[in-house]
């Protein structure tokens, strides 16, 4: 058992790893510069930094458990992550909508966790119905299965949120086979309701995500304050950067406040001002490695609920700086996602590092290449 143990770590992806605690201490160093003087701010780096280590604990030992384990703990999971998501609704409304739970000076989200019951939940669907999974019974019961969780996600409301793990659905629905006549069924019903949405005001949104999508699809050139501050800025701010920045803690964008939210939503603007198209590049290209690590970890996987596993967070990963960085560059609408592993955020920290520990897990129970090539060589 000992030799199977230590065997199974010498698949651990230190590329992947190494990745992710980079873009952590570039994370909490641009926290750090973020807060600007700020003295309601000032311990942001501190917490931070305290959930960095407790998320690598998690990340360690979850990669030292088996993932199969996990196949057992997929419906406990999803209903305690249903019962936190209730919960929610009877704490006080922060910024126009109810997302965290308060345990003392800690605030916890919920729909955080949320993303990790997904895919975790979908994994397992899929692999018990892979033969099955172009079917529509197959493909309406997997809908339950995201309903239940991102019903209250979206009635918080958090739209973000939502939009991510309906993105999660279709990629697994996408990597299973789904048929090409559903996906047109799909972006048909997309498109419906964004022409209901035009034609309608979006009426069923809350005043604030109306806004963000108004004021996306039509700006007003004259407006210098108000809903189009934040975006504008941080247009002006990654501007600024050229292409090396203009040094750490030198952003005037920054430290003079005109860019807000900036540790959180708009931390790649701080990025780029204060290092630039170079340091901006380079920590997409981690980013990139590590959705890449993702995706070759899911393809060497021993069944298929471990290649879901990892598939799922890749396409997590992916998706979530595609669009935050889209938005710091203002070619989509304000989300309220964050930079995976670099936005201050306890709750995203530690449940990303959860599901970077399940990835490791899945592959360190992967054949190694020496194995590989031995089969090759056999014919097996």
């Amino acid at each position: 058992m000992n030799r199977k143990f230590r065997d199974a770590w010498q698949n651990f992806d230190f590329w992947l790893f190494g990745a992710v605690l980079i873009l952590s201490i570039i994370g909490i160093t641009l926290i750090r510069s973020s807060i600007a003087g700020n003295l309601d701010l000032e311990e942001h780096p501190r917490r931070q930094t305290i959930f960095l280590g407790l998320s690598l604990v998690v990340m360690f030992v979850v990669a030292a458990l088996d993932y199969k384990y996990w196949i057992t703990l997929v419906q406990p999971l999803y209903l305690v992550v249903m019962v936190f998501l209730l919960f929610v609704f009877t704490a006080e409304a922060r910024f126009g909508s109810v997302r965290w739970l308060e345990v003392g000076s800690i605030l916890i989200q919920p729909a955080e966790l949320a993303k990790i019951s997904i895919i975790l939940s979908l994994a397992n669907f899929f692999a018990n119905n892979y033969k099955d999974a172009g079917k529509p019974s197959t493909i309406f019961r997997s809908a339950v299965l995201v309903g239940g969780l991102v019903l209250w996600i979206f009635l918080q409301p958090n739209l973000s949120t939502t939009i991510v793990i309906l993105v999660i659905w279709g990629a697994f629905l996408w990597i299973t086979g789904i048929r090409i006549k559903f996906i047109l069924i799909a972006v048909a019903i997309i498109l419906l309701v964004l022409l209901i949405g035009l034609l309608t005001g979006f009426s069923f949104l809350a005043d604030y995500q109306k806004d963000r999508i108004t004021n996306f699809l039509f700006p007003d050139p004259e407006a210098s304050y108000g809903e189009t501050w934040n975006v504008d800025q941080a247009l002006i701010t990654v501007g600024t950067g050229g292409w090396f920045g203009q040094g750490y803690m030198q952003s005037t964008q920054v430290q003079l406040r005109f860019l807000k939210v900036r540790h959180t939503d708009f931390i790649f603007s701080v990025l780029s001002a204060e290092f630039g198209f170079a340091g901006a590049s380079l920590v997409i290209a981690l980013l990139v490695l590590v959705v890449i690590r993702c995706i070759r970890i899911a393809q060497r996987a021993n069944d298929l609920f471990g290649a879901l596993i990892a598939y799922g967070f890749g396409v997590l990963i992916f998706f979530q700086t595609a669009v935050n960085i889209g938005v710091n560059l203002k070619v989509l609408p304000v989300t309220g996602l964050t930079l995976p592993f670099v936005s201050y955020g306890g709750s995203s920290l530690l449940s990303l590092m959860l599901g970077i520990g399940m990835v490791e897990s899945v592959a360190m129970r992967s054949p190694s290449k020496h194995a590989l090539s031995e089969q090759n060589a056999t014919g097996n």
